[in-house]
């Protein structure tokens, strides 16, 4: 089978791997869809980023299973996400589902071991997820990690219906999180700097839109909400200027929820934290259960997550489609590789 290499400083190449085979606790899916992630652009960009093949989103359908795998527990043709992490298996983390918090380190799949930019990928069994009739194998990916990223704050942040939300960035991320909010009740307050990307996030259900480009976005939420600030705030861009907007968009006693990956943000300790009684909360993508409740919330509220798609490539198209994937110009982009 062909799969998609990172071999460094913006380049790929499609290399050929032997068909897996699954050891005796694993499977091997063949990959329906594989989605291509924000967080990828830092792995494609790096100078030594290994000989793994990439993808970190997967979704597919059962092939093959190892000696000790049932079929009950994988049945042949079973539609799975797969939640992207191993650990050893053995310390609290890894037995509560939080495998990428391992206490001797993880394996991200797509990254430190073959992802799911190729035909099939092999994974340890317990890693899989069921995916819900009525999804598309693209819905499915991205909740294998944006999404599933969006809906993973919420419920960490505890948001209450009714509550005035903000959310920074309205990248696939931050999309998700718009829509997700939005349908729990919240009045969510959109935040970017790119005029396609808000008017997107007005028909995932957004109440207000603010333009950060043209408008002070911390001026503007406390305008948005009678001059208190937001209940809650999910900062989804990474970009350190987002990040220290968002602390000061949170009213008094608020809660904050950082999301995207980015470099070093400057508070007021005392102002901005302190004094407002804050909470303040990271939040590293979700646990194996929380894929899970992720994926049958989407299905029974019938979200519009393959609206989040943009772009759609074939593996073999892979050289093009990280070229325009890394101009962070498109929404959401996916592979099919079969």
């Amino acid at each position: 089978m062909k799969g998609v290499v990172f071999t460094g400083n913006r380049k790929l190449e499609l290399r050929n791997f032997e068909d897996p085979t699954p050891g005796d606790d694993e499977v091997v899916i063949e990959i329906k869809a594989s989605g291509m992630c924000g967080s990828d652009l830092h792995h494609y960009r790096s100078e030594n980023p290994g000989d793994n093949i990439a993808g970190h989103e997967p979704c597919g359908v059962v092939v093959a299973r190892g000696r000790s795998v049932s079929e009950q527990a994988a049945p042949t043709d079973a539609r799975v996400m797969v939640h992207h992490y191993d650990g050893c298996r053995r310390c609290n983390n890894c037995l509560e589902g939080w495998t990428q918090l391992c206490d001797e380190g993880s394996t991200v799949f797509g990254r430190s071991a073959h992802g799911a930019h190729a035909r099939y990928q092999k994974i340890p069994a317990r890693t899989l997820v069921p995916l819900p009739d009525g999804l598309a194998f693209e819905e499915g990916a991205a909740i294998s990690c944006g999404t599933g990223t969006a809906y993973g704050a919420i419920r960490r942040m505890e948001m209450q219906a009714g509550a005035k939300v903000a959310v920074y960035g309205q990248g696939p991320v931050g999309l998700s999180a718009t829509m997700l909010a939005a349908s729990m009740g919240a009045e969510v307050y959109a935040v970017d700097i790119d005029a396609g990307r808000l008017k997107t996030a007005g028909t995932f259900g957004a109440a207000s839109l603010v333009d950060a480009s043209k408008d002070d976005p911390v001026s503007a939420i406390k305008e948005l909400s009678g001059g208190l600030g937001a209940d809650y705030v999910i900062e989804c861009s990474g970009a350190p200027e987002a990040s220290s907007a968002a602390v000061q968009s949170a009213k008094t006693w608020g809660t904050v929820c950082f999301v995207g990956i980015g470099g070093p943000a400057t508070y007021h300790v005392n102002r901005d934290i302190i004094h407002k009684q804050l909470t303040l909360h990271g939040s590293w993508t979700f646990s194996v259960t929380g894929q899970a409740d992720c994926a049958r919330y989407v299905a029974e509220k019938k979200l519009p997550v393959r609206d989040l798609f943009t772009h759609s490539f074939k593996l073999d198209d892979a050289v093009a489609a990280y070229e325009l994937f890394d101009t962070q110009t498109t929404g959401k982009a996916v592979i099919f590789p079969s």
